[in-house]
């Protein structure tokens, strides 16, 4: 772990260390920049992030393409409807001397892939989100920290909504950002074809530590913020709830709910760690916009009204900024 003399030199570590991690990714995904980006960004937050796209768009390429190039344990859970909780956090066993033992289950990992999250019921999907928020499980009266850091990044296919358990909108607060992938550009595909029909197979260096990332987490807390920025960020998220004194025109036109106070927190934590990344030592107005929309995206409820005029969650958190 490198030791730095100052926040401003460690700023810059973590600058460093960020256009290094970018560059080995990019070896193996094609494009995508700005999703990789985002994902970063939680993970120097200590955020979780949903990732939403169709099928054949790398979503689980990406995440573990990311785990490789970080010296972290990973585990991958493919979630179907026959899943139970202690598959995932593990359970109770007898050993050969008839004493009970507990056996994690793949919960206990640096970085956790939940793929297809909407694929198994509510109750699986309760024990998850229950490590995401406390950083720990209990099982049998017992409490067991998770590994420092923790991340879950997991996948959700918008299409086939027959046999799916859509996430409540109370348990989507849980995540950080809600990533949407989209098609990738002719040139994109172009490279990611003759990438990937190939005989070369790429290696991936490890770039930081989980104690750098851990480091990195705590300068982004101190982090300092102007005023300004932050009555920014609150008021955008104020101007989301309907019927309120600061509600703007479209959230009363439009929304059934708006966001809670975890978003105006992620937006300004997401708004450091994106200042950092860019190169500045502090966030400004437009940091804050930079994240706001996969932030504000899973938190904000349309109402009839919009659902019936085709108005989308996208356009209205962009008439909002």
């Amino acid at each position: 772990m490198t030791q730095y003399s100052s926040d401003k030199e460690a700023a810059d570590g973590l600058h460093h260390a960020y256009r290094t991690l970018t560059s080995e990714i990019s070896k193996v995904i094609v494009g995508q920049e700005e999703v990789v980006k985002l994902v970063l960004t939680a993970v120097f937050c200590q955020g979780h992030c949903l990732l939403v796209g169709v099928p054949g768009l790398a979503k689980t390429l990406l995440i573990q393409t990311i785990a490789d190039s970080l010296d972290m344990s990973f585990s991958r859970v493919q979630f179907t409807p026959d899943l139970m909780p202690s598959d995932i956090v593990g359970a109770e066993t007898l050993d050969k001397d008839r004493n009970f033992k507990f056996v994690t289950g793949p919960v206990f990992a640096n970085i956790v892939l939940a793929d297809e999250i909407n694929r198994t019921p509510p109750k699986t999907q309760a024990a998850l989100l229950e490590a995401m928020q406390e950083h720990a499980v209990t099982v049998a009266g017992r409490k067991y920290d998770l590994p420092k850091p923790f991340f879950v990044l997991a996948t959700q296919n918008p299409i086939e909504q027959e046999g799916t358990y859509p996430l409540p909108e109370a348990q989507l607060d849980r995540f950080m950002f809600n990533i949407t992938l989209n098609y990738p550009s002719y040139e994109s595909e172009l490279q990611i074809v003759k990438n990937t029909t190939g005989a070369v197979t790429t290696h991936l260096s490890k770039i930081l530590h989980a104690e750098d990332i851990l480091a990195f987490q705590q300068l982004v807390r101190r982090v300092p913020v102007v005023d300004n920025v932050v009555e920014y960020a609150v008021q955008l998220v104020h101007k989301t709830r309907p019927n309120m004194p600061m509600a703007s025109q479209q959230a009363n036109q439009y929304l059934e709910w708006g966001a809670g106070p975890r978003a105006s927190q992620h937006l300004i934590i997401g708004a450091k760690c994106n200042a950092i990344l860019n190169g500045k030592y502090s966030p400004d107005i437009e940091d804050v916009r930079a994240v706001a929309l996969p932030i504000l995206r899973h938190r904000i409820v349309r109402n009839f009204k919009a659902e019936a005029e085709g108005i989308t969650v996208e356009r209205i958190i962009q008439e909002l900024l």
